[in-house]
Formats: structure tokens, sequence, C-alpha cells
């Protein structure tokens, strides 16, 4: 299973990183968000794929029981994926004035170099 989100992080990162180098400011954004779904993806592989209990503490018990799943990595991806959310909606609001204003899309001719 590692093997397989190793492997799906790596695709997504090798798009993330082909629509980047494309010259739309949608691709732009588009690769930004794949980008950080192969980092959520990375951080959640690397915390370990375990079909644990839940970090809960039993009443009376004085630590945690073996096994139970670790809540960092989990807390660490839900708020970056609060993050990215947050950004994607200020980029799409962005590109929607730029658009507006200009009636461009792309990024060389915004700059005002063409060819």
């Amino acid at each position: 299973m590692q093997l397989l989100l190793a492997i799906l992080s790596g695709v997504l990162f090798a798009a993330g990183v082909f629509l980047i180098l494309r010259r739309s400011l949608m691709r732009l954004v588009l690769g930004l968000i794949f980008i950080g779904h192969a980092a959520n993806l990375v951080i959640f592989t690397a915390g370990g794929l375990k079909g644990a209990a839940p970090a809960i503490v039993a009443e009376g018990a004085r630590q945690l029981e073996q096994p139970y799943a670790d809540p960092l990595p989990q807390a660490l991806i839900l708020t970056a994926i609060v993050i990215s959310f947050g950004l994607f909606a200020f980029f799409l609001v962005l590109i929607k004035r730029t658009y507006q204003a200009s009636g461009l899309d792309d990024l060389d001719e915004l700059d005002g170099r063409k060819g």
C-alpha cells in the first residue's frame, strides 16, 4: 500500500510541475493544488498506515495502549487542507479579476512580452 501511495505522490508532483510550467494562470493554480495534495499524501504515508485504534487514553489508564494511530500527521494534513482551500479560493478570485481587467490568461502576454 505504501508503494502505491508513493507512486501516486510522484505522479501528482510530476503533474503539478508540468502544469506549473505551462503559461496559463489557471494551469498554474491547478499545478499548485496538485503539489499540495501530493505533499499531504507524503505526510500521510510517512505517518504510517496502520489500522489501529484511535489515540484516546482509556478511563482509569495512565497511558495509551498499543497499537494506536498517530494523530499528528492527520492534524497536520487537516490544517493543510483548510489552508490550501482558502488559497485556492483566493487564487480563483484573483484569476477572475485579472481576466476581467485584461482579457488575458497567458502569463507572457500579461507581462507585456509576446512570442
